[in-house]
């Protein structure tokens, strides 16, 4: 493999997910010939119809690909055997008590190792702890009497992916690779360098596992800070946005962070308790990113009192009160509700008795805890007693949210303290979180 042509390469991914599904994309249309692999047949059909959530340049290379010969589907895991290189893409959630679940993360690499052939390369995108790539791949493929950076070569290359945001596609975004040897790190930067701006390749796949937690550990922290800042300039008598804005105009030493309902989606909520989870292995404190993390996840029910004191404050009972979230998906500009803050708002006031529904057009149906709820395309013909801004996507355009500045308008709680479009004066009916 010359470097950072993959032009006539195999390659098999495993796990078409928001992180896989792009990643093949990326690497059929720099020439390779790519089969992906997943365990789940109505994610494939819904690949295979064009019906997953992608940025419209990704749709795009769906279309092309999936007209061609290059790019194919399959359930089936010994398909990683035809292959020259395998690319693991697949889920690293926590599990009820926020630790690890490994439970993809261990099968994939299992049936990985398992169908690998010499002069394979392997690379690890998932997120995880410091020493993964070691225990799941190098170890095993070693008992299997196959030298690593010889017979096989093993890579980490942490995930950048930004789901939703055409700023930051892979192609646009550096990647980190860490090979478990010289030989190993030069054939993984070859494989990734056409997906990516630029590789920066470190000494080890350690060293670009603890940077991808630290990454992220990074922005729960600072997003933990921008909900307890914003709280402060509230009780200061301030809008904290145009605070952020003005601290943003210092042009080193300082990264704008804005208030939210919570954090969600499957990196923020779920990375830095792989890093706390290790460290508390080796008894390492880590007080400060517990601290944050633990805020983190107490955003949500933060948001859900604020909503019951402002029912209150206008003389609403929270049992039967008609309450509206707009956006349930975790950001803007995407259908993924995993972990999204939102899930735990409407459950909080659906537990109180409250009448929750939601307005969000990139979520047809969405399952809750007390049952299925389906999006509500004009809520502007309905009466509310409020009305929660949660997410606020590009579709949601100023003429579908200007009944919200009406002067008949229900009360609003903005969670992301922005208002509906844009930022801009507090109308007397809108509260922020």
């Amino acid at each position: 493999m010359s470097n950072g042509d993959v032009t006539g390469l195999a390659v098999a991914v495993v796990g078409l997910g928001y992180v896989g599904l792009p990643t093949a994309l990326a690497l059929s249309d720099a020439g390779a010939s790519v089969v992906g692999i997943d365990s789940s047949p109505a994610r494939l059909r819904a690949i295979a119809r064009g019906a997953v959530d992608l940025l419209p340049l990704h749709h795009a290379q769906l279309a092309c690909a999936s007209a061609g010969d290059r790019f194919r589907l399959t359930p089936d895991p010994t398909a990683v055997r035809s292959a020259d290189a395998v690319v693991i893409c697949v889920p690293t959630p926590v599990d009820a008590r926020r630790e690890p679940d490994l439970t993809a993360l261990a099968a994939a690499c299992a049936s990985v190792v398992e169908h690998a052939v010499p002069g394979q390369l392997i690379v690890l995108t998932s997120t995880s702890y410091v020493g993964t790539t070691r225990d799941l791949l190098v170890e095993p493929l070693r008992a299997r009497g196959l030298t690593v950076d010889e017979d096989v070569h093993v890579a980490f290359a942490p995930e950048r992916i930004d789901p939703g945001n055409e700023h930051h596609t892979p192609e646009r975004t550096p990647r980190l690779v860490g090979g478990a040897g010289p030989h190993s790190t030069r054939a993984a930067a070859a494989l990734l360098a056409p997906t990516a701006s630029l590789v920066r390749t470190v000494a080890d796949p350690e060293t670009a596992e603890m940077a991808k937690l630290w990454e992220n550990t990074y922005r729960a922290v600072n997003i933990a800070l921008a909900n307890e800042l914003a709280d402060a300039c509230h009780s200061l008598g301030l809008a904290p946005v145009p605070v952020i804005e003005a601290a943003a105009t210092k042009p080193y030493g300082f990264m704008p962070f804005y208030p939210g309902p919570g954090v969600g989606g499957h990196c923020i909520p779920c990375d830095p308790h792989y890093l706390l989870w290790q460290l508390g292995k080796v008894r390492q404190p880590a007080p400060l990113v517990a601290t944050a993390l633990a805020a983190n996840s107490g955003r949500p029910a933060r948001i859900t009192e604020r909503a019951l004191d402002l029912l209150a404050e206008h003389a609403v009972p929270a049992r039967g009160a008609r309450v509206l979230l707009i956006g349930v998906a975790y950001k803007e500009g995407v259908a993924d509700v995993r972990e999204s803050p939102a899930l735990e708002i409407l459950a909080g006031l659906a537990a109180v008795g409250a009448d929750v529904a939601y307005c969000d057009p990139l979520v047809p149906s969405l399952r809750t805890a007390s049952g299925p709820l389906d999006h509500v395309p004009d809520p502007h013909t309905r009466a509310w007693d409020l009305v929660v801004l949660n997410t606020v996507h590009t579709v949601h355009t100023v003429h579908d949210l200007a009944w919200l500045r009406a002067a008949d308008a229900p009360p609003v709680l903005d969670t992301r303290q922005r208002g509906p479009v844009a930022p801009r004066p507090a109308p007397a009916a809108e509260v922020t979180a």
